[in-house]
Protein backbone atom coordinates (compact mmCIF):
# COMPACT_ATOMS: atom_id res chain seq x y z
CA UNK A 1 0.00 0.00 0.00
CA UNK A 2 1.34 3.20 -0.95
CA UNK A 3 2.20 6.04 1.13
CA UNK A 4 -0.56 8.89 1.58
CA UNK A 5 -0.19 11.90 -1.39
CA UNK A 6 0.45 15.72 0.69
CA UNK A 7 -0.94 18.32 -1.03
CA UNK A 8 -0.43 21.74 0.39
CA UNK A 9 -2.53 24.22 0.55
CA UNK A 10 -2.63 28.12 1.55
CA UNK A 11 -4.24 29.68 4.56
CA UNK A 12 -6.82 31.07 1.74
CA UNK A 13 -7.42 27.99 0.16
CA UNK A 14 -8.54 26.42 3.35
CA UNK A 15 -10.75 29.84 4.16
CA UNK A 16 -12.39 29.16 1.01
CA UNK A 17 -12.35 25.58 1.02
CA UNK A 18 -14.87 25.36 4.41
CA UNK A 19 -16.52 29.09 4.13
CA UNK A 20 -14.35 30.06 7.12
CA UNK A 21 -13.42 33.62 7.59
CA UNK A 22 -9.39 34.39 7.32
CA UNK A 23 -7.38 36.51 9.60
CA UNK A 24 -3.62 36.64 9.69
CA UNK A 25 -1.46 35.64 6.31
CA UNK A 26 -3.29 34.39 3.35
CA UNK A 27 -0.76 33.05 1.76
CA UNK A 28 0.70 30.67 4.21
CA UNK A 29 0.99 27.31 3.16
CA UNK A 30 0.54 23.98 5.26
CA UNK A 31 0.47 20.71 4.17
CA UNK A 32 -0.30 18.27 7.11
CA UNK A 33 -2.80 18.29 9.95
CA UNK A 34 -1.30 17.57 13.65
CA UNK A 35 -2.40 18.58 17.09
CA UNK A 36 -1.69 22.08 18.46
CA UNK A 37 1.04 21.13 21.16
CA UNK A 38 3.40 19.31 18.37
CA UNK A 39 2.20 21.59 15.19
CA UNK A 40 4.47 23.56 13.54
CA UNK A 41 4.93 26.19 10.86
CA UNK A 42 3.63 23.81 8.22
CA UNK A 43 0.81 22.06 9.86
CA UNK A 44 -3.01 22.51 10.02
CA UNK A 45 -4.43 22.54 13.29
CA UNK A 46 -7.68 23.40 15.19
CA UNK A 47 -9.01 25.39 18.97
CA UNK A 48 -12.96 24.27 19.40
CA UNK A 49 -12.41 24.22 22.79
CA UNK A 50 -11.29 26.92 25.71
CA UNK A 51 -9.68 23.86 27.54
CA UNK A 52 -7.62 23.89 24.57
CA UNK A 53 -6.49 28.10 24.72
CA UNK A 54 -3.12 27.23 26.74
CA UNK A 55 -1.74 24.91 24.07
CA UNK A 56 -2.99 27.07 21.50
CA UNK A 57 -1.32 30.27 23.07
CA UNK A 58 2.29 28.02 22.64
CA UNK A 59 1.56 26.56 19.70
CA UNK A 60 3.62 26.96 16.21
CA UNK A 61 0.84 25.83 14.01
CA UNK A 62 1.00 27.86 10.45
CA UNK A 63 -2.73 27.78 9.87
CA UNK A 64 -5.56 27.01 13.07
CA UNK A 65 -9.47 26.73 12.51
CA UNK A 66 -11.04 28.29 14.92
CA UNK A 67 -14.34 28.53 16.47
CA UNK A 68 -16.20 32.01 16.64
CA UNK A 69 -15.95 32.17 20.43
CA UNK A 70 -12.46 31.47 20.55
CA UNK A 71 -11.33 33.63 17.81
CA UNK A 72 -10.16 36.28 20.16
CA UNK A 73 -7.91 33.81 21.98
CA UNK A 74 -3.92 34.73 22.30
CA UNK A 75 -1.55 33.19 20.05
CA UNK A 76 0.84 32.91 17.75
CA UNK A 77 -0.16 31.28 14.88
CA UNK A 78 0.55 32.61 11.17
CA UNK A 79 -3.48 32.40 10.09
CA UNK A 80 -6.59 31.59 11.71
CA UNK A 81 -9.67 30.30 9.55
CA UNK A 82 -12.85 31.23 11.63
CA UNK A 83 -15.24 28.44 11.19
CA UNK A 84 -18.53 27.42 13.22
CA UNK A 85 -17.07 23.73 13.76
CA UNK A 86 -13.91 23.34 13.21
CA UNK A 87 -13.74 19.64 13.75
CA UNK A 88 -16.39 18.88 10.79
CA UNK A 89 -14.26 21.48 8.46
CA UNK A 90 -11.46 19.51 9.45
CA UNK A 91 -13.05 16.66 8.14
CA UNK A 92 -14.11 17.96 4.95
CA UNK A 93 -9.70 18.92 4.64
CA UNK A 94 -8.55 16.30 5.08
CA UNK A 95 -9.21 14.25 1.62
CA UNK A 96 -7.42 17.51 0.60
CA UNK A 97 -4.41 17.20 2.37
CA UNK A 98 -4.32 13.30 1.88
CA UNK A 99 -5.13 11.65 -1.47
CA UNK A 100 -6.19 8.15 -0.57
CA UNK A 101 -4.20 5.50 -2.22
CA UNK A 102 -4.39 4.11 -6.01
CA UNK A 103 -4.99 0.72 -6.21
CA UNK A 104 -3.16 -1.11 -8.89
CA UNK A 105 -5.33 -4.23 -10.09
CA UNK A 106 -3.54 -7.70 -10.26
CA UNK A 107 -3.40 -11.16 -8.64
CA UNK A 108 -0.24 -11.78 -6.95
CA UNK A 109 1.57 -14.90 -7.73
CA UNK A 110 1.48 -16.52 -4.51
CA UNK A 111 -2.42 -15.83 -4.02
CA UNK A 112 -5.21 -19.09 -4.60
CA UNK A 113 -8.36 -18.45 -6.86
CA UNK A 114 -10.51 -21.94 -6.22
CA UNK A 115 -12.44 -23.18 -8.85
CA UNK A 116 -15.57 -21.43 -10.75
CA UNK A 117 -14.73 -17.82 -9.05
CA UNK A 118 -16.00 -14.88 -10.25
CA UNK A 119 -13.92 -12.11 -10.56
CA UNK A 120 -15.28 -7.97 -11.62
CA UNK A 121 -12.94 -5.88 -13.38
CA UNK A 122 -10.34 -4.07 -11.75
CA UNK A 123 -9.88 -6.59 -8.90
CA UNK A 124 -6.72 -7.06 -6.77
CA UNK A 125 -5.55 -9.91 -4.73
CA UNK A 126 -2.41 -9.13 -2.52
CA UNK A 127 0.12 -12.06 -1.83
CA UNK A 128 -0.69 -15.24 -0.21
CA UNK A 129 -4.50 -14.78 -0.16
CA UNK A 130 -6.90 -17.41 -0.99
CA UNK A 131 -10.44 -16.89 -2.69
CA UNK A 132 -12.55 -20.18 -2.19
CA UNK A 133 -14.58 -22.22 -4.74
CA UNK A 134 -17.09 -20.25 -6.54
CA UNK A 135 -16.51 -17.05 -4.48
CA UNK A 136 -18.02 -13.41 -6.25
CA UNK A 137 -15.49 -10.51 -6.46
CA UNK A 138 -17.37 -7.44 -7.64
CA UNK A 139 -15.30 -4.91 -9.74
CA UNK A 140 -12.68 -2.71 -8.41
CA UNK A 141 -12.54 -5.13 -4.79
CA UNK A 142 -8.61 -4.96 -3.11
CA UNK A 143 -8.19 -7.86 -1.54
CA UNK A 144 -5.67 -7.70 1.45
CA UNK A 145 -2.29 -10.01 1.97
CA UNK A 146 -3.15 -13.34 3.92
CA UNK A 147 -6.88 -13.05 3.40
CA UNK A 148 -8.95 -16.01 3.79
CA UNK A 149 -12.43 -15.59 1.47
CA UNK A 150 -14.52 -18.60 2.04
CA UNK A 151 -16.30 -21.07 -1.01
CA UNK A 152 -19.48 -19.06 -2.00
CA UNK A 153 -18.35 -15.94 -0.49
CA UNK A 154 -19.77 -12.32 -2.26
CA UNK A 155 -18.26 -9.80 -1.64
CA UNK A 156 -19.87 -6.33 -3.44
CA UNK A 157 -18.26 -3.60 -5.32
CA UNK A 158 -15.14 -1.00 -4.41
CA UNK A 159 -15.55 -3.29 -1.13
CA UNK A 160 -11.48 -3.01 0.93
CA UNK A 161 -10.76 -6.44 2.69
CA UNK A 162 -7.53 -5.63 4.67
CA UNK A 163 -4.69 -7.90 4.90
CA UNK A 164 -5.73 -11.43 7.34
CA UNK A 165 -9.64 -11.05 7.38
CA UNK A 166 -11.60 -14.41 7.11
CA UNK A 167 -15.22 -15.05 5.62
CA UNK A 168 -16.63 -18.34 6.03
CA UNK A 169 -18.83 -19.50 3.77
CA UNK A 170 -22.10 -18.51 3.34
CA UNK A 171 -20.67 -14.70 4.35
CA UNK A 172 -22.03 -11.74 2.37
CA UNK A 173 -20.80 -8.55 2.27
CA UNK A 174 -22.14 -5.36 0.28
CA UNK A 175 -20.62 -2.98 -2.12
CA UNK A 176 -18.18 -0.08 -0.59
CA UNK A 177 -17.44 -1.96 2.80
CA UNK A 178 -14.16 -2.07 4.47
CA UNK A 179 -13.23 -5.34 6.90
CA UNK A 180 -10.26 -4.62 8.64
CA UNK A 181 -7.19 -6.15 9.59
CA UNK A 182 -8.05 -9.67 11.50
CA UNK A 183 -12.16 -9.62 11.28
CA UNK A 184 -13.26 -12.81 10.96
CA UNK A 185 -17.01 -12.70 9.40
CA UNK A 186 -19.26 -15.79 9.40
CA UNK A 187 -18.11 -18.35 12.23
CA UNK A 188 -20.07 -20.33 14.01
CA UNK A 189 -22.04 -18.62 17.40
CA UNK A 190 -21.87 -19.85 20.98
CA UNK A 191 -24.88 -22.56 20.65
CA UNK A 192 -24.82 -26.06 22.73
CA UNK A 193 -27.20 -28.27 24.20
CA UNK A 194 -26.12 -30.20 27.02
CA UNK A 195 -27.21 -34.00 27.34
CA UNK A 196 -26.37 -36.43 28.87
CA UNK A 197 -23.70 -34.93 30.34
CA UNK A 198 -21.84 -33.42 27.85
CA UNK A 199 -22.46 -30.06 25.61
CA UNK A 200 -23.43 -30.87 22.02
CA UNK A 201 -22.69 -28.52 19.44
CA UNK A 202 -25.79 -27.06 17.80
CA UNK A 203 -24.71 -26.93 13.61
CA UNK A 204 -25.41 -23.31 12.48
CA UNK A 205 -26.44 -23.26 9.08
CA UNK A 206 -27.18 -19.36 8.93
CA UNK A 207 -25.26 -16.85 7.02
CA UNK A 208 -23.34 -13.17 8.12
CA UNK A 209 -24.79 -10.84 5.39
CA UNK A 210 -22.92 -7.75 5.87
CA UNK A 211 -24.67 -4.58 3.99
CA UNK A 212 -23.22 -1.65 1.66
CA UNK A 213 -20.74 0.83 3.23
CA UNK A 214 -20.23 -0.94 6.36
CA UNK A 215 -16.93 -0.63 8.16
CA UNK A 216 -15.80 -2.96 10.78
CA UNK A 217 -12.85 -2.47 12.92
CA UNK A 218 -9.71 -4.59 13.39
CA UNK A 219 -9.83 -7.53 14.88
CA UNK A 220 -13.52 -7.93 15.47
CA UNK A 221 -15.92 -10.72 14.90
CA UNK A 222 -19.62 -11.51 13.79
CA UNK A 223 -21.04 -15.01 13.48
CA UNK A 224 -22.92 -16.56 11.12
CA UNK A 225 -27.17 -17.26 12.04
CA UNK A 226 -28.28 -20.69 13.51
CA UNK A 227 -31.06 -21.28 11.67
CA UNK A 228 -31.26 -17.15 10.79
CA UNK A 229 -29.18 -14.98 9.24
CA UNK A 230 -27.16 -12.65 11.63
CA UNK A 231 -27.50 -8.69 9.56
CA UNK A 232 -25.23 -5.85 9.95
CA UNK A 233 -27.24 -2.57 8.44
CA UNK A 234 -26.04 -0.62 5.74
CA UNK A 235 -23.85 2.31 6.83
CA UNK A 236 -23.39 0.97 10.35
CA UNK A 237 -19.83 1.19 11.73
CA UNK A 238 -18.70 -1.18 13.95
CA UNK A 239 -14.76 -0.06 15.92
CA UNK A 240 -12.42 -2.64 16.88
CA UNK A 241 -12.36 -5.51 19.12
CA UNK A 242 -16.18 -6.04 19.28
CA UNK A 243 -18.26 -9.33 18.74
CA UNK A 244 -21.84 -9.83 17.56
CA UNK A 245 -23.20 -13.25 18.10
CA UNK A 246 -25.51 -15.71 15.83
CA UNK A 247 -28.98 -14.47 14.66
CA UNK A 248 -27.69 -10.71 15.92
CA UNK A 249 -29.81 -8.10 13.32
CA UNK A 250 -28.20 -4.63 13.51
CA UNK A 251 -29.92 -1.96 11.72
CA UNK A 252 -28.79 0.89 9.39
CA UNK A 253 -26.53 3.63 10.70
CA UNK A 254 -25.71 1.80 13.91
CA UNK A 255 -22.52 2.67 16.10
CA UNK A 256 -20.98 0.06 17.96
CA UNK A 257 -17.99 1.27 19.89
CA UNK A 258 -14.76 -1.22 21.07
CA UNK A 259 -15.41 -3.69 23.24
CA UNK A 260 -19.15 -4.29 22.80
CA UNK A 261 -20.88 -7.28 22.61
CA UNK A 262 -24.12 -8.13 21.39
CA UNK A 263 -25.74 -11.31 22.77
CA UNK A 264 -27.74 -13.82 20.04
CA UNK A 265 -30.81 -12.99 18.18
CA UNK A 266 -31.08 -9.43 19.74
CA UNK A 267 -32.18 -6.60 17.91
CA UNK A 268 -30.87 -3.37 16.81
CA UNK A 269 -33.00 -0.81 14.92
CA UNK A 270 -32.05 1.73 12.96
CA UNK A 271 -29.57 4.66 14.75
CA UNK A 272 -28.90 2.74 17.67
CA UNK A 273 -25.71 3.66 19.47
CA UNK A 274 -23.22 1.16 21.66
CA UNK A 275 -20.60 2.81 23.59
CA UNK A 276 -17.32 1.52 24.47
CA UNK A 277 -16.93 -1.97 26.55
CA UNK A 278 -21.27 -2.20 26.69
CA UNK A 279 -23.41 -5.20 25.82
CA UNK A 280 -26.49 -6.37 25.76
CA UNK A 281 -28.07 -9.82 27.09
CA UNK A 282 -29.47 -12.06 24.15
CA UNK A 283 -33.46 -11.82 22.48
CA UNK A 284 -33.52 -8.14 23.31
CA UNK A 285 -34.97 -5.29 20.83
CA UNK A 286 -33.08 -1.84 21.43
CA UNK A 287 -35.43 0.73 19.86
CA UNK A 288 -34.70 3.18 16.79
CA UNK A 289 -32.17 5.75 17.91
CA UNK A 290 -31.41 4.60 21.42
CA UNK A 291 -27.84 5.05 22.90
CA UNK A 292 -26.59 2.74 25.88
CA UNK A 293 -23.50 4.41 27.89
CA UNK A 294 -19.85 2.90 27.89
CA UNK A 295 -19.44 -0.21 30.35
CA UNK A 296 -23.46 -0.97 30.69
CA UNK A 297 -24.99 -4.39 30.79
CA UNK A 298 -28.24 -4.48 28.86
CA UNK A 299 -30.90 -7.37 30.30
CA UNK A 300 -34.10 -5.27 29.08
CA UNK A 301 -35.57 -4.28 25.76
CA UNK A 302 -34.80 0.36 25.67
CA UNK A 303 -37.24 1.78 24.01
CA UNK A 304 -37.01 3.86 21.21
CA UNK A 305 -34.85 7.33 21.23
CA UNK A 306 -33.95 6.54 24.68
CA UNK A 307 -30.34 7.05 26.91
CA UNK A 308 -29.49 4.19 28.90
CA UNK A 309 -26.60 3.32 31.48
CA UNK A 310 -24.95 1.06 34.51
CA UNK A 311 -25.48 -2.16 34.84
CA UNK A 312 -27.46 -3.29 35.07
CA UNK A 313 -28.69 -0.14 32.92
CA UNK A 314 -31.29 1.52 33.21
CA UNK A 315 -32.84 4.94 31.58
CA UNK A 316 -29.79 7.35 32.15
CA UNK A 317 -30.83 9.74 34.84
CA UNK A 318 -31.88 7.42 36.77
CA UNK A 319 -28.46 5.71 36.67
CA UNK A 320 -26.96 8.74 37.63
CA UNK A 321 -29.19 8.98 40.74
CA UNK A 322 -28.46 5.49 41.80
CA UNK A 323 -24.79 6.06 40.85
CA UNK A 324 -24.80 8.99 43.41
CA UNK A 325 -27.25 7.24 46.33
CA UNK A 326 -24.26 4.65 46.42
CA UNK A 327 -21.76 7.14 46.61
CA UNK A 328 -22.93 8.08 49.57
CA UNK A 329 -23.59 5.26 51.01
CA UNK A 330 -20.23 4.48 52.80
CA UNK A 331 -20.40 7.52 54.86
CA UNK A 332 -24.47 7.10 55.67
CA UNK A 333 -23.18 3.89 57.19
CA UNK A 334 -20.21 5.53 59.08
CA UNK A 335 -23.50 8.08 60.21
CA UNK A 336 -25.51 5.00 61.22
CA UNK A 337 -22.48 3.10 63.54
CA UNK A 338 -22.22 6.17 65.17
CA UNK A 339 -25.75 6.68 66.19
CA UNK A 340 -25.72 3.16 67.60
CA UNK A 341 -21.84 3.29 68.94
CA UNK A 342 -23.62 6.46 71.12
CA UNK A 343 -27.04 4.85 71.64
CA UNK A 344 -25.17 2.21 73.28
CA UNK A 345 -23.50 3.90 75.39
Amino acid sequence: MAAPVMKPMTAAEIAAAVGGTLTGESTVVVSTVAPLDRAGATDLSLLAHAKYAPAFESSNAGVVLVTPELAGTAGRCAARVIVAKPYDALVALLPKFYAAPVMEPGIHATAIVGNGVSLGRDVRIDAYAVIGAGASIGDRVWIGASAVIGDGVTIGADSRIFPQVTAYPGTVVGERSFIHAGVRLGSDGFGYAFRDGVHHKILHVGRCLIGNDVEIGANSTIDRGSIDDTVIGDGTKIDNLCQVAHNVRIGRLCLLMSQVGISGSTHLEDGVVFTGQSGAAGHLLIGKGAMVGAKSAVWSDIPAGEIWSGSPARPHRESLRAHAATLKLAEFMKRVERFIAGKGA
